[in-house]
């Protein structure tokens, strides 16, 4: 059984989700979250590495996202052969640490991509915490989606839903 916690079937989907680009440390990339007619979003954007910038992100306003019993999220989702991440935050801030989970986004084709809870790596700023504790999914309060690893360029990635199961 899933619970959809994100459809991005409407514009409104889209309006409480932010871009969060290395503009944060002085890069220059650009990225939104956009809604497109054909009845899902797009993130998209491009990648510079200039200015010692590289990625690009998108996040959702804080919201309870935990679901008792989920062992982990789907993400239907059709994407441009780039490798993206999904982040997961326990807690309401700008900063903090963030649970990463990286996926190739097939090109053209629309796959739904399961992740499971354990495979989630706490960071901060890019780096791996070895002393974090593991993400509890009862505690998810928002949800992200990052370009980075120095591909650089445009990218889009179409999102229909994200649900928990």
């Amino acid at each position: 059984m899933h619970r959809d916690l994100f459809r991005f079937d409407t514009p409104a989907a889209v309006a409480d989700w932010s871009a969060i680009d290395d503009g944060v440390m002085g890069g220059i990339s650009r990225s939104h979250l956009r809604h497109d007619a054909a009845g899902f979003a797009v993130f998209e954007g491009t990648v510079s590495l200039e200015r010692n910038g590289g990625f690009a992100s998108v996040r959702s306003h804080p919201l309870e996202l935990g679901v008792e019993g989920a062992t982990h999220f789907v993400v239907d989702l059709c994407g441009d052969g780039k490798r993206y991440k999904l982040n997961l935050r326990t807690d309401d801030a700008f900063e903090g640490v963030n649970y990463q989970a990286g996926f190739d986004a097939p090109p053209g084709v629309w796959v739904q991509q399961q992740f499971c809870f354990d495979v989630f790596i706490p960071t901060f700023r890019g780096h791996t915490l070895a002393d974090a504790p593991a993400l509890n999914p009862l505690r998810i309060r928002q949800i992200g989606l990052m370009i980075a690893d120095r591909q650089e360029g445009a990218f889009a990635l179409a999102l229909r839903s994200i649900s928990a199961g």
